[in-house]
């Protein structure tokens, strides 16, 4: 018994764990959604958990809550590991910092347009923003079950391009597809999100002060007609990176508490919940009409070639400088698995073809079919690149031994 919960133990804390229980709670959905426990199951999901007393309005269903709500906190823990890089790591310097940005700024363009070609002047054209965000969870899943087969410059610069997409994807359901923005919600999370700035400047340093007003900027951005997950970058953003008096910086501390409770329970419930997608007729025969190949080669091929080529450009032009150790190639690869569309792009698609249920079923295939293709071939890519790289040193250290060896008998 001892022996088999030290291996659970040791499979939790592996590098590969959580990834691994991500991948099953996706296959284990798509088993629930096409079985007799869809029902039941979706009923789960639309039952309101919460309260509304005094005009504050928190009774929401339990899929809101769970892709508003926990993965704010999602949000909230990749905001302080980017501040984290952004301060001392590598994203420091400005040209590393804004390589992410403009290499998101072309894998938005690239697929939108690609999208656009496909389905000009059709009733499917409202949909032209579905392809354009990665889905940041799934997306760095992938990148964690590699491990050390991709430089930690590269992990960095996806999460943060994955960050400054969804930002831009929230703009784009704002301005294209809210049905309507409260402003004054928006101003009120401004000046809660101002007055955590001005405890950080200050130097207040106990994390009650960030998180119990982060959740009133939650609160707010809720109710602005927003994604309410911004709530969590901004707060991160906010949260003091030095330390006080206590030995640890609070960045640093909340950091390493969210870390097992995200990766562990946080991401699989994510997955459990949202790819409980129903396989329809017509589904498959979907892929080929401009709905479908609008969105494939939207996320398949238009968001590799977007972030690298942007990024490729920037770099050569002196704006950016490439992420530390990693190779063209590695960029390439990440590109793929920022095609991973999933949550985002099924929200946008939702918004998108609502009402039309025959369009939604196809947009939702091919979402899903797209994000599984970039999801295994940008594994594959970077899989092969390591496997190369480290017969490359291999073969460097048994010539240089060889030498070694051909001077001493000499």
């Amino acid at each position: 018994m001892d022996m088999v919960l030290s291996k659970i133990k040791n499979f939790i804390h592996s590098s590969t764990g959580p990834g691994i229980i991500l991948i099953g709670c996706v296959v284990f959905s798509l088993i629930i959604a096409n079985s007799s426990l869809s029902g039941n199951f979706e009923t789960l999901l639309n039952h309101e958990m919460g309260y509304q007393i005094l005009g504050i309005q928190l009774k929401y269903p339990l899929l809101l809550w769970i892709n508003d709500g926990l993965m704010a906190i999602f949000f909230l823990l990749v905001g302080l590991e980017i501040k984290r890089e952004l301060i001392d790591g590598e994203l420091a310097s400005p040209k590393q910092a804004a390589l992410p940005i403009i290499g998101a700024l072309g894998g938005v363009l690239a697929p939108a347009l690609i999208f656009t070609i496909f389905n000009f002047n059709r009733e499917t054209a409202a949909g032209w923003a579905t392809p354009m965000a990665t889905d940041i969870a799934f997306a760095l899943a992938i990148v964690t079950l590699l491990g050390d087969r991709v430089p930690l410059s590269l992990k960095v610069f996806l999460a943060a391009l994955a960050i400054v997409d969804d930002l831009m994807a929230i703009v784009v359901i704002a301005l294209f597809y809210a049905t309507e923005l409260h402003y004054n919600y928006l101003l009120y999370a401004g000046l809660v999100f101002s007055l955590l700035l001005v405890f950080n400047k200050i130097g207040i340093k106990h994390l009650a002060f960030y998180l119990i007003p982060g959740l009133v900027i939650w609160y707010f951005i809720h109710h602005s007609g927003i994604h309410a997950t911004i709530a969590g970058v901004l707060t991160a953003f906010a949260i003091p990176a030095k330390p006080g008096k206590a030995k640890h910086p609070p960045l640093e501390t909340l950091a390493h508490a969210l870390s097992k409770p995200v990766n562990l329970i946080i991401m699989p419930i994510f997955a459990l919940a949202n790819t409980n997608i129903t396989f329809e007729e017509g589904m498959v025969s979907g892929l080929v009409t401009p709905l479908g190949l609008g969105i494939v080669l939207g996320l398949f091929l238009g968001k590799p070639l977007g972030i690298f080529s942007v990024s490729w450009l920037s770099v050569k032009l002196g704006i950016c400088s490439k992420p530390h150790k990693a190779q063209w190639k590695h960029l390439w690869g990440v590109g793929m698995l920022a095609g991973i569309g999933f949550t985002m792009s099924i929200f946008i698609a939702v918004l998108s073809f609502f009402g039309n249920q025959t369009l939604l079923a196809q947009a939702k295939f091919a979402i899903l079919s797209a994000s599984l293709l970039s999801g295994i071939s940008g594994a594959l890519v970077l899989t092969v690149i390591a496997k190369r790289q480290k017969n490359n040193v291999h073969q460097e250290s048994t010539s240089l031994k060889a030498d070694e060896q051909h001077i001493s008998t000499h």
